[in-house]
């Protein structure tokens, strides 16, 4: 039995908002209101003074490398590096190797994760090893565990393929989640074709890349009533596409991400390959398309696309260099910073797309507080400033080294236990 006392709490989902204590116990919580006594002497006391109590975030685009790519992360430690976050769920994508298209990876995948201190949930393969050819047996994935489809990684080039794949999620009321480049247009993944793709001397990868693939799955969305999440946005005319396709068809849902938000290539300019990912960062006016997107619902999803890779494979030369960032340690910091701080976000709002908003479109119990329901949640020091040094994760491929943000987590709850303290 845990109290929780003393602290300011916001539950984006019922709009509640004001400092109240908790009682969590087996793992829910027992009771929410003000002044609560300790019920006995074996209860512990926590004292949340001048802190946020949160939802525990939840991130449904991770990579945890999980099996195959060990020497990157794992399940255990991405885990821990995903409470140290502050997040106490999250969806893993599925290209890994061998690619969760069959039922003993997805188990494999499912037993690793219930060894975790937080909720490990995972997504299953749209197509049988993510060459976009032949559906994977979605029934018996979504019967073994898979929260949702994806091929996140390799986007899908075959509008047929992704028509009968929606079909198929739809009936069985299942998110499916894009990476929308198509690759006929790219001629170097990971750096707009733009200024800093000029700066390296490359072909880069153009915003048409996005907004074709963009196109064509929101129409398809449109027909089948899927729930489709078009994820990682990085051109102002995708968040356009989305605004206009989500006006009367609320299964449509589209995903930043903090460096989205946040960068521009002027730091693949700075920081090499630790700023390349795909899609890759674009210019100051896309950067201000996507938080206008958050700040009207556009965009209801923020996930870190967490992708960690060696020191070895991000000291290549850019053109060589994997794409991704790590991003759990981070992601909450940057939100508090880039986009409360400035004025773009409630902190209320910024919570309801780390929380409810991922979760409700998972179908998983999670990202909310309330009176039985899950004792997860997150204790969070919002006005503490935290230089980005150390990183739990095994990885450490992140263009914030040395920033200073707002906002630390001081303590992370999951199924009632303290996960994390910082």
């Amino acid at each position: 039995m845990l109290l929780i006392q003393n602290g300011y709490m916001i539950d984006p989902k019922s709009g509640r908002e004001g400092k109240y204590d908790l009682l969590l116990d087996e793992g829910k919580i027992i009771k929410i209101g003000k002044g609560l006594a300790k019920p006995s002497a074996k209860c512990k006391v926590l004292n949340a003074e001048g802190l946020l109590v949160a939802p525990g975030l939840v991130d449904v685009h991770v990579h945890f490398r999980e099996p195959g790519f060990t020497q990157k992360e794992d399940i255990h430690t991405g885990a821990a590096a995903a409470a140290k976050g502050g997040f106490t769920s999250v969806v893993l994508m599925a290209n890994t190797k061998p690619t969760v298209d069959n039922e003993k990876t997805l188990k494999l995948v499912l037993d690793k994760g219930a060894e975790a201190d937080i909720h490990v949930y995972t997504c299953a393969n749209v197509t049988m090893g993510m060459k976009g050819q032949a559906l994977v047996d979605m029934e018996k994935l979504a019967k073994i565990g898979a929260v949702g489809f994806t091929d996140d990684g390799i986007p899908l080039t075959d509008g047929e393929i992704v028509r009968q794949a929606m079909e198929k999620v739809a009936r069985l009321d299942m998110p499916i989640s894009f990476h929308e480049e198509d690759p006929s247009l790219i001629e170097n993944n990971g750096i707009n074709q733009g200024k800093a793709s000029e700066y390296y001397k490359i072909g880069g990868s153009p915003r048409e890349a996005e907004i074709a693939l963009v196109e064509r799955d929101l129409k398809l969305a449109i027909e089948t009533g899927a729930a489709v999440e078009i994820q990682h946005i990085s051109a102002k005319e995708s968040v356009e596409l989305v605004r206009q396709a989500k006006k009367g068809h609320l299964n449509i849902h589209a995903e930043a991400t903090p460096h989205h938000f946040t960068l521009t290539e002027e730091a693949a300019i700075q920081y090499g390959a630790l700023a390349k990912m795909n899609p890759p960062l674009r210019e100051e006016e896309d950067r201000q398309a996507i938080i206008r997107g958050l700040m009207d619902g556009t965009i209801d999803i923020i996930a870190t696309d967490h992708a960690p890779h060696t020191a070895e494979e991000k000291a290549k030369p850019v053109t060589e260099a994997p794409s991704g960032i790590i991003g759990l340690e981070t992601a909450l910091s940057l939100g508090i910073t880039k986009l409360v701080d400035e004025g773009y976000l409630t902190l209320k709002q910024l919570l309801a797309k780390m929380t409810v908003n991922p979760a409700e479109m998972y179908h998983l119990d999670a990202g909310y507080l309330a009176e039985g329901g899950p004792a997860d949640m997150v204790l969070v020091d919002t006005a503490a400033t935290v230089t980005v040094e150390e990183f739990v994760s095994k990885a450490s491929n992140s263009p914030f080294v040395g920033w200073e943000l707002k906002g630390k987590v001081k303590a992370t709850i999951c199924r009632g236990k303290v996960v994390y303290e910082g």
